[in-house]
């Protein structure tokens, strides 16, 4: 990746020029047994499509605080790459109640109306479905964010010297995300190419960094694995062989 991208978006659009038909995020639930895989140039079509989304329609700026009830999922992993191309900071898992706007799964709606902005929600179904009938209160992500722009550009240039995320009570800015990142890919043996399989969480920095960032820094890709304790031992040996993985953090 360049040396001079000093934001998580900085990487996507490294990526981008690089290689855009190589896999980037390949994500698995094995509890409903869905697996989606995207290319770099898919995952940054819903990055762009997603931060039109927060930009225009939530009219987010760049030092708003949106806060993410979302699991370890590739939605997810579009949601955090559209706020840093806003320049919003994501605060994983974050209060509510102190934040802008806020973007919820199906499991956390009562906890996200405490938000008094702008509320998304995401059924998080298979291909990215739609609810049957969106929450009251909650624009349904899967209804808003087709019709959105495939190019993105943002109002106002993002500060990488400014707050970007928010995890386990650490606040980093986009460069210290991005600084971070090589570091915990430099630890984890990443290369370009590589094939990093996790069963993380996205509430720590280091489910964060295994299931998104270090790979992306890296120039590498992601097996994002979510319920991985229902894989038994000889399923996990079948899917790392499968997908090629190079290197696991589980």
């Amino acid at each position: 990746m360049n040396s001079s991208d000093r934001t998580p978006a900085d990487l996507l659009r490294s990526a981008l020029s690089a290689d855009p038909a190589r896999p980037l995020v390949t994500f698995y639930d094995d509890a409903t047994g869905e697996r989606v895989e995207l290319s770099v140039a898919t995952f940054a079509n819903w990055v762009a499509k997603t931060a039109n989304l927060l930009q225009g329609d939530l009219a987010a700026e760049p030092g708003d605080r949106l806060a993410l009830l979302l699991p370890a999922h590739w939605q997810s992993a579009v949601w955090l790459l559209a706020c840093s191309s806003v320049g919003v900071v994501a605060g994983v898992q974050g209060d509510p109640a102190a934040a802008d706007l806020v973007v919820t799964g199906p499991d956390t709606l009562e906890r996200a109306r405490a938000c008094r902005g702008e509320r998304v929600a995401l059924a998080l179904r298979p291909l990215g479905g739609r609810f049957p009938q969106a929450p009251e209160g909650f624009a349904d992500y899967a209804v808003e964010v087709p019709s959105q722009g495939d190019r993105f550009a943002p109002f106002a240039p993002v500060d990488a010297d400014a707050p970007a995320l928010a995890v386990g009570g650490a606040e980093l800015t986009g460069a210290q995300l991005v600084a971070r990142a090589r570091e915990d890919a430099g630890t984890l043996g990443l290369v370009p190419g590589s094939r990093l399989l996790t069963g993380r969480t996205y509430d720590t920095w280091e489910g964060l960094s295994t299931g998104l960032f270090a790979p992306l820094a890296a120039g590498g890709s992601v097996v994002l694995c979510r319920h991985i304790g229902q894989l038994d031992a000889d399923g996990l040996a079948k899917r790392v062989e499968s997908e090629r993985v190079t290197n696991t953090a589980v």
